[in-house]
């Protein structure tokens, strides 16, 4: 009795993985055909062009001449401009640090983080409040500070303090972005480094400073495959455009060639990227450590400013190092 069981369960079972794979497929095309947000093309469109800003600095340095690499500007409450950035010191080891500034070209250094810092990212919270996250080094891992007011964080004293474990990676986990403050939960996006070698992304959710969950975001990655990226997929961060939520992210053609880094616009909702093609006034080729935030600008008028770090490898004569510039809205 069991042998004609088999054999009548074996026409079901070959049908069933037969219309499994047709679904699968029409998943894949269904998911392919979705076309990247309008938004997302406009951002940028309106960000590609550093020559027709209202505003720009290349090679950005603060008061005591250190180079202000990967920043990320917010605005404080008062109009002033806050930068959280990091430069390599003499000791050899990369330093965060946060400046102040009130036309977004000269930038007063007012605290250093420490050696071992790096790849900071700011967002101001209800009340009054900033947290604060960045890369800390030895064993890279995400560093979360929350500062009671702007007094505290250009002292550097924070009131809650949390180093993440390394959960995704024994080797590296880091370049946090903050989306979102809620409360006590702060939830973050950033990079670990799958296999101690490629950067792939991840997001994470700190909870009362004391509960820590991070979880790959593959999503991401395979949009910028489309792309060609071949090497790591690092630093993004988040911005709302034509009321849509998108996020501006690098990725580099090739591992170790830093050349090859160049910036998207990542649409969330369908999964897909848009290139940014930037065009400077040199004609810089590559582009990484990209974010953007709607400010006031020193005219007094809505501005997107934009951040982005031009490798040596791909800069033109003058243009390596930090590039800010602003386009009124």
């Amino acid at each position: 009795m069991q042998q004609p069981t088999a054999t009548l369960r074996r026409p079901v079972a070959l049908a069933a993985v037969a219309l499994a794979a047709v679904l699968a497929l029409t998943q894949i095309r269904s998911a392919d055909a979705t076309p990247v947000a309008a938004a997302a093309t406009h951002l940028a469109s309106a960000i590609e062009d550093v020559r027709s800003s209202d505003g720009h600095t290349y090679h950005a340095t603060d008061s005591s001449g250190r180079t202000m690499d990967a920043a990320q500007i917010v605005q404080a409450a008062d109009g002033s401009y806050l930068a959280v950035y990091h430069s390599v010191l003499a000791d050899g080891r990369f330093h965060a640090a946060v400046a102040t500034s009130t036309d977004l070209l000269h930038w007063q250094r007012r605290h250093d983080f420490g050696a071992g810092s790096s790849q900071p990212d700011l967002a101001r919270a209800d009340g009054g409040r900033y947290v604060l996250a960045w890369e800390q080094d030895p064993r890279n891992h995400i560093a979360v500070r929350e500062y009671r007011d702007l007094r505290a964080l250009l002292a550097g004293d924070a009131d809650r303090r949390y180093d993440a474990p390394l959960t995704l990676s024994r080797c590296s986990e880091g370049t946090p972005s903050i989306t979102s403050v809620h409360g006590s939960t702060v939830e973050l996006t950033g990079h670990f480094r799958h296999d101690c070698d490629t950067d792939h992304q991840m997001r994470a959710t700190l909870k009362n400073f004391t509960t820590w969950h991070a979880e790959p975001d593959e999503r991401i990655d395979r949009a910028l495959y489309e792309w060609g990226a071949g090497g790591n997929i690092g630093d993004r961060d988040p911005v709302v455009y034509q009321g849509r939520k998108l996020l501006l992210i690098e990725g580099q053609g090739s591992r170790d060639d830093f050349s090859t880094w160049r910036t998207y616009v990542y649409d969330p909702k369908s999964g897909r990227a848009v290139l940014a093609a930037l065009r400077t006034h040199g004609g810089s080729t590559a582009f990484a450590n990209p974010s953007a935030t709607r400010i006031t600008a020193p005219d007094g008028r809505p501005a997107l400013l934009v951040s982005v770090f031009l490798p040596k490898e791909g800069a033109a004569a003058g243009e390596a190092g930090q590039l800010l510039y602003w386009h009124s809205l």
